[in-house]
């Protein structure tokens, strides 16, 4: 098919207009990729959130008490984020928030796109009052200084059973958030664009009186 866009930033555009995670996971599981969807609890601070963007991947560890470096690599981390990248951290067992006010404010002033957190956010109402998308397991307003650090980034991370790579695809919505291996991207997403096409067609033919035996045996879809 020819290509919907230009460069990148197009790309993402495109993803958070015309796609949705459902489709892209099913693509994703036609392909052999089973397990890209991040755990359940992992969700927008507002439904009508989307994200779509390359993974910033980063490794934190729980500390106790305090730390010669507070934060360890975290503002390291931050400041070298790039445009159209999310913020994606784990590790730690969730002792405190990892992310707030002002990683938002220097995130999306450096042209990021997104933060995902498998943890804590706090400060939410300055975090939504920026109308930047922030995914994570729920609101805690207990300081990270004394309790975790960042000890790399642009490593390979684990979430649930997702390995995520630096610059892998990170895609959110209401439904959840999805990992796109980098090196199959763009097969994907013309794949999920030809389904979500597709989709629209079933709903229509099945609006129109179709059986869903029917609509599935023609169109392959349901």
């Amino acid at each position: 098919m020819d290509m919907l866009w230009q460069n990148e930033t197009e790309m993402f555009a495109m993803m958070k207009e015309k796609l949705y995670t459902p489709v892209v996971g099913d693509i994703l599981d036609a392909m052999g990729y089973y397990h890209q969807f991040l755990p359940q609890n992992i969700r927008p601070l507002k439904p009508e959130m989307k994200l779509a963007g390359k993974a910033m991947t980063v490794l934190m560890i729980d500390v106790y008490g305090p730390q010669k470096k507070p934060f360890g690599l975290l503002t390291e981390a931050l400041d070298q984020l790039q445009e159209n990248e999310i913020y994606i951290a784990t590790g730690g067992t969730k002792r405190c928030a990892y992310w707030g006010e002002l990683l938002t404010a220097t995130a999306r002033t450096r042209g990021a796109v997104g933060a995902v957190l498998d943890g804590w956010h706090r400060d939410t109402p300055q975090v939504l009052e920026q109308n930047w998308p922030v995914f994570s397991c729920g609101c805690y307003a207990q300081d990270s200084s004394v309790r975790t650090q960042v000890v790399d980034f642009r490593c390979p991370i684990e979430i649930g059973q997702v390995t995520i790579h630096d610059g892998d695809l990170i895609f959110g919505d209401v439904d959840g958030v999805l990992v796109i291996p980098k090196e199959c991207a763009q097969e994907v997403l013309e794949k999920s664009l030809e389904k979500a096409s597709g989709e629209k067609l079933v709903r229509k033919a099945i609006e129109g009186g179709m059986s869903a035996t029917a609509a599935f045996a023609k169109f392959g879809i349901l």
